[in-house]
């Protein structure tokens, strides 16, 4: 399976419709790639909190009909990274309460929305994202022909639970589109691994290069093996990174190495 993660640089000079157009385009360069995957909020920046309210788009806005056109003109499964979803208030709908949310989507070789994940960890510590955004509930996989995915976004990576969830529900490797800030980027690598070696999955993690208001992004997208090992890493500058990986790997690992079958904890009590 080939995956391409295209780390974008989010410059404040350039246009949202501008860098849309941009994306579009090294989206359908990776013709021939299975899966191409964006980083977390790359229309307007991670930490560009005072444009989330201004930047908003409903689900199918802007961004969605860009990107669904890109991935199928590209003809591959395109994870979009995420934007900033208003909920239409106006739908009836549970989610409809007018909030933002920190949306990702995911399209199909055809340009069919696919899963659509709003980010359940919200990071600001009561600031920022974290009561600008309301916080998702629900754990999203997705089945790919060579493997399924579990999707996450950014700040949930350093929320374990959140990956044992995926993995019960079926999930072989993690898709995790981020903003992560330059002066933590240890701590971005650390926890991409380890999400990996304690769930015996493969870890996609795409993340942005430049700087958000003011923050210096991290880059150094990552995909890291089952066992840990790191198979690629991007540099600090906007950068395409593509890989080749086994996607079989996930269950040899598993049967050779039967370590999640002895869980314990976080496991529904038997009953009888």
């Amino acid at each position: 399976m080939r995956a391409s993660l295209i780390q974008i640089s989010v410059d404040e000079d350039e246009s949202v419709d501008s860098r849309r157009r941009r994306v579009a385009s090294l989206v359908r360069d990776q013709a021939g790639a299975d899966l191409v995957v964006l980083p977390e909020l790359w229309t307007t920046g991670a930490f560009a909190f005072e444009s989330f309210a201004a930047t908003a788009e409903p689900l199918e806005g802007p961004t969605y009909e860009v990107m669904a056109k890109a991935a199928s003109d590209a003809g591959v499964w395109l994870h979009a990274g995420s934007i900033p979803e208003r909920a239409d208030a106006d739908s009836g709908s549970a989610a409809g309460d007018g909030l933002l949310y920190n949306t990702s989507l995911v399209f199909s070789p055809s340009g069919d929305l696919a899963a659509a994940y709003r980010k359940i960890h919200r990071f600001g510590f009561d600031k920022g994202e974290a009561v600008l955004m309301g916080a998702g509930s629900e754990l999203v996989t997705l089945r790919l022909p060579e493997t399924t995915l579990g999707v996450a976004t950014c700040y949930d990576l350093r929320f374990p639970e959140l990956f044992r969830g995926l993995v019960d529900a079926g999930a072989e490797t993690f898709v995790v589109p981020a903003g992560w800030p330059e002066r933590r980027r240890a701590h971005w690598t650390l926890l991409a691994r380890a999400r990996a070696v304690e769930n015996q999955a493969y870890v996609l993690a795409c993340g942005t290069a430049g700087t958000h208001a003011g923050v210096p992004q991290a880059g150094h997208s990552i995909v890291v093996d089952p066992w840990g090992e790191v198979l690629a890493e991007a540099g600090s500058d906007e950068e395409i990174l593509t890989v080749d990986f086994d996607p079989g790997k996930v269950a040899t690992t598993r049967e050779q190495f039967p370590a999640l079958k002895d869980r314990l904890l976080g496991l529904e009590t038997p009953r009888g």
